[in-house]
């Protein structure tokens, strides 16, 4: 079976949440901090982007601020801390295609990335090898 990859997603500062992505059709670059985003911006073709708003080096939303001057259409899905509707304003300020919070289960932040990137279900072809003609 061969799986067609519909989206190359890059996501920053989720730790291990990007693992609930993995049966999706999209190829995932994990990055944990905005340094590292950055680069990956430079050197992949990048459809979307999954980020918290606050990274280790980048805190109040920097990198996302960055990401929206470099590429202002990229889809954008980030993840503020629950309550912190400052923070989600500014996300949605900022042109995010979704906001959830850290606390959002696994099955709508799955739904969220299908939605925001239009997926449609599991792509697969199978290699089919003609039989011989057995009356020859």
């Amino acid at each position: 079976m061969i799986v067609l990859i519909q989206a190359t997603v890059l996501t920053i500062g989720l730790n291990g949440r990007s693992e609930t992505l993995r049966e999706l059709t999209i190829r995932l670059i994990k990055k944990q901090s905005g340094t590292d985003a950055a680069r990956s911006l430079k050197n992949e073709k990048i459809d979307s982007v999954i980020s918290n708003w606050d990274l280790a080096d980048m805190e109040n939303g920097k990198f996302l601020k960055k990401l929206r001057n470099a590429k202002p259409d990229i889809p954008t899905i980030v993840f503020v801390k629950a309550g912190d509707k400052t923070n989600e304003i500014a996300a949605r300020m900022l042109g995010a295609s979704a906001v959830l919070t850290e606390e959002a289960s696994d099955e709508l932040f799955v739904q969220t990335v299908t939605n925001v990137l239009g997926l449609k279900g599991v792509v697969s072809i199978k290699a089919v090898t003609p039989e011989k003609n057995q009356d020859s």
